[in-house]
């Protein structure tokens, strides 16, 4: 279920002429023009540009070359947040031991001339030294070995972390290193390697998700702080961040999951077949009694007592079975026939309402065209009332408490039953709770039908007196509706949730703007080493194993604006026709064709 509206233009922008005569003094409907969203779009051409983001913070403050900021960053998941925590609790040396980064060179005293042989430990072949290769921990191997192992670890899909093949080493190896050397015989692993290493911004960072749009959009979202939020992509897709499934608060994601999935599975035929009908004691087959005696034959041809469910012969009255008798009371079967019958009953309490608010939104969705005719029938009048930014904004909140009141039932359903908090509560105070929130949400309810009456009058077929009112009580109840949804989340986080012992429930705060669209990510990326990272940098200083001062590999030149400026690829690294990290995505993409 989604928010019907198109544009930003026609969120909650009102000049404060609309916000005249609003009577409920404790409501605030904060119609002001949104600050900029925290919620980026990460689309194929910015994807380069928003992992050299965080990997220009890492090197600035560290002195690192790209390839140990890439390898401290998948360590930590991309949080460079806790990275830096670690750095300040723990210094240097654990940081980059627990990553697997080597910083210390180790030279040798006597270098082997250039066509010398060198024994491999691997192989156990004396190779010349130009065909050796030496990585940051010291260890040499030959090529040919170097590439065996880079490929067979690519295949295993452990192309973002490939560890030196020496015995309990557990140093990364540079990647620029495997990508020359696996180019030159498997070109096509070289570029998955790239592509891997690409994509791990997304794959291995909780702050950024694909968008679960289907056919799929091809963007990725990237939050800046609650992970238990809702985001529209630039697709028009809205959804959970943290199930990636439909916006659904103020459920929690583990309430709408198994909402969703009793909707849709067979769960709730089985209790109406155990409610109604009773099975065959021969075939098995659920028999269905629809009048007569309580003498009730299946099509198997077996006759049986309605009453027990025991197998009879055909001779009877009205009141008796012959051979036959039932009298005795047996508890279990009525017990669970109760039972089932009571669930059944306060499920279809539940989803008949979360139905019918969800049909009422998709009739109203289409409203809009028709409304949006109104006011332009409206707005050619010569009337003093100009101004209908009202009808916008009331349609606006009709569609987002709409969606409020219609998850408020599966939340409900599962808040006070007993699948989930049965322990949680004694039964007093979940009937304290239960009227608390239905108080609400029944003042909720009505307060929304009289918005979407007011609404769906044809105010342009009015008096400019009767539309004066119309729009009073559509400002007003707008108004209403948003400190009444405001409220509910209130009494959801603080009075349900919040008094639960295990805090596995979260939801999507409230925002009465509706959910927030993402803003698509600059191409060109900046330098965010704030206020806060150049401290953290005195704080730590240099201790701890040594470090690059020199110019970060990758880092390139910055202008004024903050851009940085494209580097060239390097010429010998790669492969024709394969991608380097450090080149700009359109350009990938045209090598590609």
């Amino acid at each position: 279920m989604e928010d019907c509206l198109g544009s930003d233009d026609e969120y909650y922008y009102s000049d404060q002429d609309s916000l005249d005569g609003i009577e409920n003094e404790d409501s605030d409907p904060q119609w002001i023009p949104p600050k900029g969203t925290t919620t980026k779009v990460i689309t194929k051409e910015s994807l380069l540009s928003a992992q050299k983001e965080d990997l220009r913070r890492v090197m600035d403050l560290l002195f690192l070359r790209e390839h140990h900021a890439r390898t401290l960053l998948i360590h930590y998941r991309w949080d460079v947040e806790k990275l830096f925590a670690v750095l300040v609790e723990k210094g240097k040396p654990c940081l980059f031991s627990e990553a697997g980064v080597t910083l210390v060179e180790h030279e040798d005293l006597d270098p082997p001339l250039p066509n010398s042989p060198v024994m491999c430990a691997i192989c156990i072949e004396d190779v010349p030294s130009v065909d050796t290769t030496k990585m940051d921990c010291g260890h040499c191997f030959c090529n040919s070995c170097w590439t065996e192992h880079f490929v067979v670890k690519i295949n295993e899909g452990q192309s973002k972390r490939i560890r030196c093949m020496a015995h309990k080493c557990n140093a990364i190896c540079d990647e620029s290193v495997v990508r020359n050397l696996v180019s030159k015989r498997h070109p096509h692993l070289a570029e998955k390697f790239d592509r891997f290493l690409l994509e791990s911004y997304i794959e291995d960072n909780k702050r950024v998700k694909w968008c679960p749009s289907t056919p799929h959009c091809g963007n990725a979202i990237r939050v800046e702080d609650d992970e238990f939020c809702e985001i529209e992509c630039t697709c028009g897709l809205q959804f959970c961040f943290s199930c990636l499934s439909q916006a659904h608060s103020p459920c929690s994601c583990l309430m709408w999951e198994l909402w969703a999935k009793k909707c849709r599975d067979e769960s709730e035929t089985v209790n109406w077949i155990t409610v109604h009908t009773k099975p065959c004691p021969k075939c098995h087959k659920p028999v269905e009694k629809n009048g007569g005696c309580n003498l009730v034959s299946c099509i198997c041809g077996q006759a049986f007592c309605w009453l027990c469910g025991g197998a009879t012969g055909r001779d009877h009255t009205w009141s008796s079975i012959a051979g036959h008798s039932c009298g005795r009371y047996k508890e279990d079967k009525e017990q669970n026939a109760e039972r089932a019958k009571r669930d059944l009953y306060r499920y279809m309490h539940y989803h008949n309402r979360y139905k019918a608010h969800t049909d009422s939104f998709k009739l109203e969705s289409n409203l809009k065209e028709s409304i949006q005719k109104k006011v332009a029938v409206s707005e050619e009048k010569d009337s003093r009332l100009r101004d209908f930014s009202w009808v916008n904004n009331g349609l606006s909140r009709l569609f987002r408490s709409r969606r409020v009141l219609s998850y408020s039932y599966p939340f409900a359903f599962y808040m006070f039953g007993e699948e989930l908090f049965k322990d949680e509560m004694t039964k007093e105070e979940r009937e304290i709770k239960q009227h608390l929130f239905e108080d609400q949400q029944q003042q909720l309810e009505e307060n929304v039908e009289k918005l979407s009456k007011f609404l769906e009058a044809p105010f342009d077929d009015y008096k400019e007196n009767e539309v004066m009112d119309i729009r009073m009580q559509v400002i007003n109840l707008s108004a209403i509706t948003d400190t009444l949804c405001q409220k509910m989340y209130d009494c959801i986080e603080s009075d349900l949730l919040g008094s639960l012992q295990l805090g596995i429930h979260n939801i999507a705060p409230y925002k009465s703007k509706g959910i927030e669209k993402a803003s698509e990510l600059t191409v060109c990326w900046v330098n965010k080493a704030n206020n806060a990272d150049k401290d953290l940098r005195l704080h730590c200083g240099t201790s701890g194993g040594s470090t690059e001062p020199e110019q970060p590999s990758g880092s390139g030149s910055s202008d004024e604006s903050g851009c940085s400026s494209r580097k060239r690829a390097r010429k010998g690294a790669l492969g024709g026709g394969f991608f380097d990290l450090n080149l700009p995505a359109e350009v990938i993409d045209k090598s590609d064709s």
